[in-house]
């Protein structure tokens, strides 16, 4: 396995001929660099500390001192480290400056860059200082010797005289130095570490953020299905109704006018409203069927199967389900027979709908040709895509050949039964010519 760390790193034979040790020295010297930086910006915002916009402005100093660091950290560590703060919910500096404010890693990071700014990066540099300096000044002995002429001090204490001495402490030097690539390395880890427990996320911000995102998706799916439920309204009854006004007053004209070209152009006329009406009812079926709505999932998966292409045969037994999780699960059975009817070949297919576990089940299998590829533009990547919102899970098995099994689990709890209407469990088979002919069926209605 590759190391993400010099600690990591640190456990191999080869340790002293890769790239760890300058990695773990570059870490050390742009954090000398920072951590001047730093000091100068300090002390000067402490100079306003008693103005207004000090404290504002020290905040500000910390944050954008924490978003550097966390950059900085790829030099040692492979694993980004992620940014902790939120993401204000409204815009300008006051939005800003209120979340950032709230937030704990906010002063994480103030607390670093104090720390950084006056511990770390002296200690960054004493390490600099022994591990790299110290060999360093010993093997360049000989150069010294050779600039003297007559005698050379090895780091200010030793007095070499002679070359022999000389390249002696030299190779003393290149021994020390791959001896203290190791410390260096542990000592550049070891800061990381600090560095990542205080800029990193914590995992219980992790778990809060995950709880925004996941609420924040609970809602944007209740909110669509709540627009589909207001569109497929509004056309039923605005547009409908004006449409079925208009064939019945087409119709009337037609019985007033006698035979002749007016009346033909009149039942054109009448025959077309009929059509557009038939193609809005069947749009706002597929918006939001009703059925669905009024009865609940088992009625309209039962509904969808009368209108498949091929004869689908349902076993359905659920009891009411969060609106979301039923519009999902109606979708992907219609997706799915749509897909039967259109590429798949097959002379019938099945339904099955199951509560249990704590999730609704559906899956739908027929008996086609198999190899469905949800890479072929058939909707399942979309399919899957809205699955995903609800934490649910589209599995396809399409051996070539077939039969081919669709499989959709959600997370659910049923509704109580003072908010649902019907339950239905029913076992039918349906044909394309919409009419169904029971074989099994239970029903039972809930008050």
């Amino acid at each position: 396995m590759t190391p993400r760390t010099p600690w990591q790193a640190l456990t191999r034979a080869r340790y002293p001929r890769t790239g760890w040790p300058w990695r773990s020295a570059g870490y050390l010297a742009t954090g000398v660099a920072t951590g001047v930086a730093a000091l100068l910006v300090l002390v000067v915002l402490v100079a306003f500390s008693l103005v207004l916009v000090g404290l504002p402005l020290l905040l500000l100093a910390g944050v954008a001192l924490g978003g550097l660091e966390r950059r900085r950290l790829r030099l040692v560590d492979l694993d980004p480290a992620a940014d902790p703060h939120r993401v204000p919910d409204a815009p300008g500096l006051g939005a800003w400056l209120r979340v950032r404010v709230r937030e704990q890693a906010t002063w994480r990071e103030f607390a670093y860059a104090v720390l950084h700014a006056t511990v770390l990066w002296p200690l960054d540099l004493i390490v600099l200082a022994v591990a790299l300096g110290l060999p360093a000044a010993l093997m360049a002995t000989p150069l010294q010797l050779a600039a003297d002429g007559h005698e050379a001090k090895v780091v200010k204490t030793v007095l070499v005289t002679s070359y022999p001495q000389a390249f002696a402490a030299a190779l003393l030097g290149a021994v020390l130095l791959v001896a203290l690539l190791y410390p260096l390395g542990a000592l550049a880890g070891a800061r990381a570490a600090l560095s990542r427990a205080l800029l990193a996320p914590r995992e219980a911000e992790l778990r809060e953020r995950i709880g925004e995102v996941t609420a924040s998706r609970a809602r944007l799916v209740d909110a669509f299905e709540a627009e589909r439920r207001r569109i497929e309204r509004d056309l039923h009854d605005g547009a409908q109704q004006r449409l079925v006004a208009l064939a019945m007053t087409l119709g009337i004209a037609r019985l007033d006018v006698p035979p002749g070209p007016l009346a033909d152009q009149l039942a054109r006329a009448h025959d077309e409203a009929g059509r557009v009406l038939t193609e809005l009812r069947e749009l706002i079926h597929g918006i939001h069927p009703q059925v669905l709505a009024d009865y609940g999932l088992g009625a309209a998966l039962t509904d969808a199967a009368d209108r498949s292409a091929v004869p689908v045969t349902t076993d359905v037994d659920l009891p009411r389900l969060p609106t979301a999780v039923e519009s999902a699960g109606y979708f992907a059975v219609c997706e799915a027979l749509a897909n039967v009817g259109r590429h798949s070949g097959a002379t019938r297919a099945t339904v099955t709908a199951r509560y249990g576990d704590g999730s609704l089940i559906v899956s739908v299998e027929d008996d086609g040709r198999g190899g469905a590829d949800p890479g072929r533009g058939t909707g399942l990547t979309g399919l899957a895509d809205r699955l995903a919102v609800l934490d649910g899970t589209l599995t396809i098995m399409s051996p070539p050949g077939g039969p081919t099994v669709l499989r959709v689990e959600i997370p659910c709890r049923p509704l109580p039964e003072t908010e649902t209407g019907t339950e239905t469990g029913a076992e039918t088979e349906t044909g394309p010519s919409g009419s169904s002919s029971p074989r099994t069926a239970s029903s039972s209605a809930r008050a």
